[in-house]
Protein backbone atom coordinates (compact mmCIF):
# COMPACT_ATOMS: atom_id res chain seq x y z
CA UNK A 1 0.00 0.00 0.00
CA UNK A 2 1.24 3.51 -0.82
CA UNK A 3 2.75 5.56 2.01
CA UNK A 4 0.13 7.34 4.16
CA UNK A 5 -2.75 5.63 2.33
CA UNK A 6 -5.45 3.68 4.13
CA UNK A 7 -7.87 1.16 2.65
CA UNK A 8 -11.08 2.48 1.16
CA UNK A 9 -14.08 3.04 3.41
CA UNK A 10 -17.25 3.95 1.51
CA UNK A 11 -18.96 6.42 3.87
CA UNK A 12 -21.90 6.93 1.48
CA UNK A 13 -23.44 3.53 2.41
CA UNK A 14 -25.02 4.85 5.60
CA UNK A 15 -28.63 3.76 6.12
CA UNK A 16 -28.48 4.53 9.88
CA UNK A 17 -27.42 8.18 9.46
CA UNK A 18 -24.88 7.39 12.16
CA UNK A 19 -22.12 4.96 11.16
CA UNK A 20 -21.54 3.91 7.54
CA UNK A 21 -21.65 0.20 6.72
CA UNK A 22 -18.13 -1.25 6.95
CA UNK A 23 -16.96 -3.59 4.21
CA UNK A 24 -13.93 -5.55 5.44
CA UNK A 25 -12.52 -6.26 1.96
CA UNK A 26 -9.17 -4.54 1.61
CA UNK A 27 -8.66 -4.13 5.37
CA UNK A 28 -7.69 -7.65 6.48
CA UNK A 29 -4.01 -8.59 6.65
CA UNK A 30 -2.72 -5.38 5.11
CA UNK A 31 0.52 -3.54 5.77
CA UNK A 32 0.09 0.21 6.16
CA UNK A 33 3.11 2.47 5.74
CA UNK A 34 2.93 5.85 7.51
CA UNK A 35 5.49 8.63 7.24
CA UNK A 36 4.56 11.54 9.49
CA UNK A 37 0.86 10.83 8.85
CA UNK A 38 -1.32 13.40 10.64
CA UNK A 39 -3.91 12.41 13.25
CA UNK A 40 -6.05 14.45 15.62
CA UNK A 41 -5.66 13.17 19.16
CA UNK A 42 -8.60 12.90 21.57
CA UNK A 43 -9.15 10.96 24.77
CA UNK A 44 -12.05 9.38 26.63
CA UNK A 45 -12.68 8.37 30.21
CA UNK A 46 -13.34 4.66 30.73
CA UNK A 47 -14.66 2.37 33.40
CA UNK A 48 -12.79 -0.95 33.13
CA UNK A 49 -12.05 -0.30 29.43
CA UNK A 50 -15.65 0.70 28.60
CA UNK A 51 -15.64 4.33 27.36
CA UNK A 52 -18.06 6.62 29.17
CA UNK A 53 -17.92 9.77 27.02
CA UNK A 54 -17.09 8.43 23.56
CA UNK A 55 -20.16 9.90 21.83
CA UNK A 56 -19.49 13.47 22.92
CA UNK A 57 -15.72 13.26 22.31
CA UNK A 58 -16.12 11.71 18.86
CA UNK A 59 -18.85 14.17 17.88
CA UNK A 60 -16.79 17.19 18.93
CA UNK A 61 -13.67 15.85 17.21
CA UNK A 62 -15.48 15.03 13.93
CA UNK A 63 -17.05 18.50 13.85
CA UNK A 64 -13.59 20.09 14.15
CA UNK A 65 -12.19 17.83 11.42
CA UNK A 66 -15.11 18.54 9.06
CA UNK A 67 -14.94 22.28 9.76
CA UNK A 68 -11.26 22.21 8.74
CA UNK A 69 -12.09 20.13 5.61
CA UNK A 70 -9.44 17.63 6.75
CA UNK A 71 -11.36 14.36 6.40
CA UNK A 72 -10.93 13.86 2.65
CA UNK A 73 -10.72 10.09 2.18
CA UNK A 74 -9.49 9.58 5.72
CA UNK A 75 -11.88 7.38 7.69
CA UNK A 76 -9.80 5.71 10.37
CA UNK A 77 -9.82 6.13 14.14
CA UNK A 78 -7.11 4.28 16.05
CA UNK A 79 -8.13 3.60 19.64
CA UNK A 80 -5.66 2.56 22.32
CA UNK A 81 -6.53 1.79 25.93
CA UNK A 82 -3.83 3.36 28.06
CA UNK A 83 -5.41 1.99 31.25
CA UNK A 84 -8.79 0.64 32.41
CA UNK A 85 -9.73 4.31 33.03
CA UNK A 86 -8.46 6.15 29.94
CA UNK A 87 -8.27 5.64 26.17
CA UNK A 88 -6.56 7.61 23.43
CA UNK A 89 -8.14 7.99 19.98
CA UNK A 90 -6.27 9.10 16.86
CA UNK A 91 -8.41 10.38 13.97
CA UNK A 92 -6.69 10.18 10.57
CA UNK A 93 -6.79 13.49 8.73
CA UNK A 94 -5.47 14.84 5.45
CA UNK A 95 -3.99 17.97 7.05
CA UNK A 96 -3.57 19.60 10.47
CA UNK A 97 -6.76 20.71 12.24
CA UNK A 98 -6.51 24.15 13.89
CA UNK A 99 -7.12 24.12 17.64
CA UNK A 100 -6.67 20.33 17.88
CA UNK A 101 -3.83 18.34 19.37
CA UNK A 102 -1.99 16.72 16.49
CA UNK A 103 0.00 13.48 16.45
CA UNK A 104 2.11 12.27 13.52
CA UNK A 105 2.66 8.53 13.09
CA UNK A 106 5.47 6.88 11.17
CA UNK A 107 6.26 3.22 10.66
CA UNK A 108 4.66 -0.01 9.51
CA UNK A 109 1.28 -1.19 10.78
CA UNK A 110 -0.22 -4.65 10.27
CA UNK A 111 -4.02 -5.05 10.15
CA UNK A 112 -6.42 -7.89 10.91
CA UNK A 113 -10.25 -7.77 10.84
CA UNK A 114 -12.42 -9.28 13.59
CA UNK A 115 -16.21 -9.66 13.72
CA UNK A 116 -17.39 -10.36 17.25
CA UNK A 117 -18.84 -8.59 20.31
CA UNK A 118 -16.63 -6.11 22.20
CA UNK A 119 -16.31 -8.68 25.01
CA UNK A 120 -13.89 -10.55 22.70
CA UNK A 121 -11.34 -7.70 22.79
CA UNK A 122 -8.84 -9.68 24.92
CA UNK A 123 -8.94 -12.46 22.31
CA UNK A 124 -8.38 -9.91 19.52
CA UNK A 125 -5.33 -8.56 21.34
CA UNK A 126 -3.87 -12.06 21.67
CA UNK A 127 -4.66 -12.87 18.02
CA UNK A 128 -2.92 -9.64 16.94
CA UNK A 129 0.15 -10.51 18.97
CA UNK A 130 0.30 -13.96 17.30
CA UNK A 131 -0.30 -12.45 13.86
CA UNK A 132 2.54 -9.96 14.31
CA UNK A 133 4.89 -12.70 15.55
CA UNK A 134 3.95 -14.96 12.61
CA UNK A 135 5.01 -12.11 10.31
CA UNK A 136 8.43 -12.14 12.01
CA UNK A 137 7.82 -8.76 13.63
CA UNK A 138 7.58 -7.38 17.17
CA UNK A 139 4.45 -5.60 18.44
CA UNK A 140 5.14 -2.01 19.42
CA UNK A 141 1.65 -0.52 19.98
CA UNK A 142 -1.75 -2.10 19.46
CA UNK A 143 -4.68 -0.02 18.27
CA UNK A 144 -8.22 -1.00 17.38
CA UNK A 145 -10.42 0.66 14.77
CA UNK A 146 -14.02 0.25 15.93
CA UNK A 147 -15.77 0.64 12.59
CA UNK A 148 -19.29 1.22 13.97
CA UNK A 149 -20.96 2.14 17.24
CA UNK A 150 -22.78 -0.69 19.11
CA UNK A 151 -26.19 0.47 17.85
CA UNK A 152 -25.08 0.44 14.20
CA UNK A 153 -23.22 -2.87 14.62
CA UNK A 154 -26.51 -4.40 15.79
CA UNK A 155 -28.38 -2.82 12.85
CA UNK A 156 -25.88 -4.10 10.25
CA UNK A 157 -25.51 -7.50 11.94
CA UNK A 158 -21.71 -7.24 12.22
CA UNK A 159 -19.34 -5.75 14.78
CA UNK A 160 -16.29 -5.36 12.59
CA UNK A 161 -13.16 -4.23 14.42
CA UNK A 162 -9.79 -3.81 12.77
CA UNK A 163 -6.69 -4.57 14.81
CA UNK A 164 -3.91 -2.21 13.76
CA UNK A 165 -0.48 -3.11 15.16
CA UNK A 166 2.49 -0.77 14.95
CA UNK A 167 5.39 -3.14 14.45
CA UNK A 168 9.13 -3.04 14.94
Amino acid sequence: MTTNQIPTFDTSDNETNCCPRFKPEGWDQQTLHFDHKPFVKASTVSLFHVPLNMGSVFGRTWRAIEQAHASQGQFLVLSHDQSPWHAEHLFAVSEPVPGSEMVYLSGEFLTKVFDAPFSHAPEWALAMEHYVQSAGRRLDTLYFFYTTCPKCAKHYGHNYVVGVAKVA
